[in-house]
C-alpha cells in the first residue's frame, strides 16, 4: 500500500528517504522514528539527492548507518548500541554534528565552479572455471582465490572533480572512506590521499 502522505512529504524535501532493516522485522514505528529524525535536521536541501538508511542487527549489536548522497560526494555515519533506537539517535546526532562543522565548507564547495577531468579505469574479472582446472589439482581450494588471475574487460572513464587538498580532507571525513583519488588544484597533478591508522591523513603524490 502506497503511503500517500509520505509521498507528499518526500516531493516537498525534494529527495527520498530509503529505510531498510536486515536481519529483523523493520516496524513503522521505527521507520516513522527514523524519518521524524531525519526530517528535522538541518540539511541543503538544494544540493541533496537522496538518504538511503540501513538498519541491522548484527549478533548482540545493533547498528545503524545513514549515508546522504549529495552531487559529487557523500556523508556517512554510523552508530552502534544494544538498542536500536538509541544507535538511530546516536547516527543522527553524529550527522548533526558533521553537518554543523562542514556546513560553511560544503556551502563554499557547491558555489565552487566545476572543474573536471577524465579517469579512466579498468574493470578486472576471475578468469572461467575451465581456466583453473590445472590450478585445482597442484593447490588446495580454500587457496585458489589468492592464485587466480584476473584479466582487464572493459575500461571506464570517469569524472575526477579537481579539488583542493582542504576539500579532500572534508569529503573522507564526511564519507567515512579509506581513501580517494583526486586531482590537487594548485599543481593539477593526480593525489591518493588516505586514512592512516592515527586517524590522521597522509598524501601520496605519483612521480613525473
Amino acid at each position: 500500500m502506497v503511503d500517500k502522505e509520505k509521498f507528499a512529504e518526500e516531493e516537498a524535501l525534494g529527495y527520498n528517504i530509503y529505510i531498510i532493516g536486515k536481519n529483523f522485522q523493520l516496524t513503522d514505528p521505527m521507520r516513522k522514528h527514523v524519518w521524524d529524525k531525519l526530517t528535522k535536521i538541518e540539511r541543503f536541501h538544494n544540493h541533496i539527492m537522496d538518504v538511503h538508511v540501513t538498519l541491522e542487527i548484527q549478533k548482540v549489536e545493533h547498528v545503524c548507518v545513514i549515508t546522504c548522497h549529495f552531487n559529487h560526494f557523500k556523508v556517512k555515519v554510523e552508530a552502534r548500541s544494544t538498542d536500536m533506537y538509541a544507535s538511530i539517535d546516536r547516527a543522527i546526532q553524529k550527522l548533526q554534528r558533521l553537518f554543523r562543522k562542514w556546513k560553511g565548507k560544503i556551502q563554499d564547495y557547491h558555489r565552487k565552479p566545476m572543474n573536471l577531468v577524465d579517469m579512466s579505469v579498468n574493470v578486472y574479472h576471475h578468469p572461467p572455471k575451465d581456466e583453473t582446472e590445472e590450478v585445482n589439482e597442484e593447490i588446495d581450494s580454500e587457496n585458489l582465490k589468492n592464485w587466480m588471475p584476473h584479466k582487464v574487460i572493459a575500461n571506464e572513464t570517469q569524472i575526477l572533480k579537481i579539488l583542493s587538498t582542504e576539500e579532500a580532507i572534508m569529503k573522507m571525513e564526511l564519507s567515512q572512506d579509506s581513501f580517494m583519488l583526486f586531482r590537487d588544484e594548485t599543481d593539477k597533478k593526480l593525489k591518493l590521499i588516505y586514512r592512516r591508522e592515527d586517524e590522521h591523513y597522509g598524501v601520496i603524490q605519483a612521480e613525473g
